[in-house]
Order: structure tokens, then sequence, then C-alpha cells
């Protein structure tokens, strides 16, 4: 996983470039018939059901477009909102106000979607020892945001890039010569180049998870598309050797299933890459 130190660059990053992207040589519509000493007042009005996200990202927008503006925060991250509930107040310079709202406005009402869908997987896996995950199927540029967003929602991330875990995967054991040549140069790779990474291989079936085992090394087995019975014999099969994750087609309606079938993973690229905006407004007051 990436450090905190890391993790904060990226967000930084992605705020620099949203505000570069929008507002450019200057809002001119706010520029043009507001006076630059107007202040204002406005509130995050809520038109949905859901988890709130995206309440701390606000407060580090607004923060970088005018250090002078003053945010009253109602609903922190992670809590359950509904129709007409006020997540916050934000106050100042009317045209910071202004140059803030949209990039405000888009990254929550799609962390909250995020946040919101993730929960649901949450709450139906409950009981279980089975934890969610994210994957790497997110929007190009604001990966962070989407991650952060599944945090917020109780999930947990997976790796967060190609740099900070190695995953094997049908296409790089192929072209390796198979699982056990993938895992042993692997293995090498990361002793050469003194790398600490985790190890995970997929496997699309149990003779290929027979062969993972005996390569060893590896903390965590990937069953890609198993059924439900398939999956129950691969988790006897490994027993506790290291981790296993379900993926493929995984949805809210079989997730605890495949939870009972005593997996200690789900990853689901659908809590990132396949969620509706939660519908949220900022207005003056």
């Amino acid at each position: 996983m990436i450090s905190k130190e890391q993790f904060e660059k990226e967000i930084e990053i992605i705020i620099e470039n949203a505000l570069r992207e929008d507002i450019g040589e200057g809002d001119h519509s706010s520029l043009a018939c507001i006076p630059e000493t107007a202040r204002g007042k406005a509130k995050l009005l809520v038109k949905d059901i859901g988890i709130i996200a995206g309440v701390e990202f606000a407060r580090r927008v607004f923060e970088k477009v005018d250090p002078g503006m003053k945010i009253d925060v109602q609903f922190e991250d992670g809590s359950r909102i509904k129709h007409r509930d006020i997540a916050f107040y934000v106050e100042g310079s009317s045209q910071s106000i202004l140059k803030a709202e949209r990039l405000v406005l888009n990254a929550m009402q799609r962390m909250s979607a995020i946040a919101t869908k993730t929960r649901a997987f949450v709450d139906k896996l409950e009981g279980t020892n089975t934890r969610i995950l994210d994957t790497r199927k997110t929007t190009p540029g604001i990966r962070a945001l989407e991650k952060w967003a599944v945090k917020i929602g109780g999930g947990e991330n997976h790796r967060f890039a190609l740099y900070d875990m190695v995953m094997l995967k049908d296409n790089h054991i192929d072209f390796a010569g198979g699982i056990s040549m993938a895992i042993d140069k692997t293995r090498k790779y990361l002793a050469e180049n003194n790398l600490d990474l985790k190890i995970i291989v997929e496997a699309r079936n149990l003779e290929e998870i027979k062969q993972i085992l005996k390569a060893g090394g590896v903390n965590r087995i990937l069953l890609d598309n198993f059924n439900y019975e398939q999956t129950r014999e691969a988790v006897a099969l490994i027993n506790g050797r290291c981790e296993t994750e379900s993926s493929g087609g995984i949805t809210l309606d079989t997730a605890r299933k495949y939870a009972e079938c005593g997996v200690d993973f789900i990853s689901s690229g659908a809590l990132t890459h396949s969620v509706y905006n939660l519908d949220l407004s900022l207005k003056a007051v």
C-alpha cells in the first residue's frame, strides 16, 4: 500500500489539476457580475439517500482556493444522509465559493456514490470474516479520491497502483511461461531489487492453485470467476496457507454466498466503475 505521504501528494495533485482545468485564466462569470469584496454563505444540500463522502476533500478545496473561507460541518465523512440534510455551510468571498463549487460537487457526488455502494457491501458481509476490496478499475486521474471513498464507506483498499504490490494475473503467467516460472522470476526480481512487496497470484482453476501452493512464497491467491462450489473447494485446499480473494462478476446479491465459502476478501471493480452520483447541490443561503 502507498504511504500516507504519497496519498496526500496524490490528493494535492488532484486539487491543483482540477482547479487549473476548471478556472483557467479566471472565472469570468463571477468576475463579471460579483464585486471582489462581496461575501456570501452557501450550504451543501443533500437531495438523495446514502453515505456522505468528500467533506474533508471539500474543506481542502476551499482552503486551496481561499484560506479565508470558513466551513461549518454538519455531517462528517461516513455519516448516513437523507433528503434535505445539510452536510456543511461555507462562508467567505462569494467569488471564491463559486470558484470551488463545481470541483466540490463533482468530487462529493462521486465519492458519496462510491461510499454508499461500498457500505452496502459491508452491510451485506456483516457477521462473516470477509472484507470487501476495491480494484484499479478507477477513473484515470482521480484514483486517490475513489479509493478514499471506499475507505469512508467501510471497505478496504487493494493495491493502489502497479508499484505497491505484485499481482500475477493470467497474462503475466502466460507470458512468463507458466505459474512456477512467473513466481520464481518474481521472487528473484524482488530480492535483487530489495523490494518488500506482497505477491498475489491469480488462479483460474484448482489445478493452478496446486501449482501456486507448490511454488510457495505467495501472500494471497485470487480465485477468478470461481463458482460457489469451486470456491469452497479452493478454500479447503489452501487451508490457511495464504490469504484467499474472490473476484470476477461478484455482485451485492452474490457477495454473501461467496463470503460464506470462507474467503478472506472479495474484490469488486463495480465499487468504483459502476456507480450513480448522489444528488447534491451547493446553494446560496
